[in-house]
């Protein structure tokens, strides 16, 4: 059981790790090519593990994800996440917005309620996640594993997930508060918390 004592010796132990890949997060000169690849990783996620879709989401098939066809694509994909004939789709779909991933709001609210309104896809959970890994700030990525851990802690009365965008803001909001109380930023708690489920930080 995840008691607020544990979290702050976790925190104290992986801070430099998790600073360290948000700190990369931040500094990556991230061009379209660059920003489409983290979003073809944010629209495979769902329901899948990262490290799998890591493994074929990566640089070395980027022209893959900006040119084949939807059969190839989704053959691609089978292995390495679920639903992957829908998620072929949504990358597929998900191309005629490169242009507009160069000119996303400098806000991090704004730049997410755009992509949640225009990208197939993408909830508030995977727009938050695709901002995060581009250099977005103060945003919360509420998977079951944040859920989990918030309810362990009490922070959450229920570990049922957000059913509609209102239920995942005021989620969010609580997770700010907690966070504050806790004196550690936001960005870092929830690579925290992904750690302390999975036992590695990743993005």
């Amino acid at each position: 059981m995840l008691t607020r004592k544990i979290l702050k010796i976790e925190h104290e132990k992986k801070k430099h790790a998790i600073r360290d890949r948000l700190d990369r997060f931040s500094k990556n000169n991230i061009n379209e090519r660059k920003k489409f690849l983290e979003l073809c990783f944010c629209l495979c996620t769902p329901q899948s593990k990262a490290v799998k879709v890591a493994s074929v989401i990566h640089a070395g098939n980027i022209d893959k994800l900006l040119s084949c066809s939807l059969s190839d694509l989704s053959g691609m994909l089978k292995t390495n996440t679920r639903f992957h004939n829908n998620k072929a789709k949504y990358i597929i779909e998900a191309r005629r917005y490169i242009p507009d991933l160069k000119k996303l709001p400098r806000d991090s609210i704004l730049a997410r309620e755009f992509l949640v309104k225009n990208i197939k896809g993408l909830g508030y959970k995977e727009a938050s996640h695709f901002l995060r890994n581009i250099g977005y700030r103060n945003l919360c990525i509420i998977d079951r594993h944040v859920i989990s851990l918030m309810h362990e802690l009490n922070v959450f009365t229920s570990s049922d997930p957000p059913k509609n965008p209102r239920q995942y803001l005021a989620m969010e909001d609580s997770i700010r508060e907690f966070a504050k109380e806790m004196k550690i930023d936001v960005d870092e708690l929830d690579l925290l918390l992904w750690s302390i489920k999975t036992g590695y930080v990743f993005k």
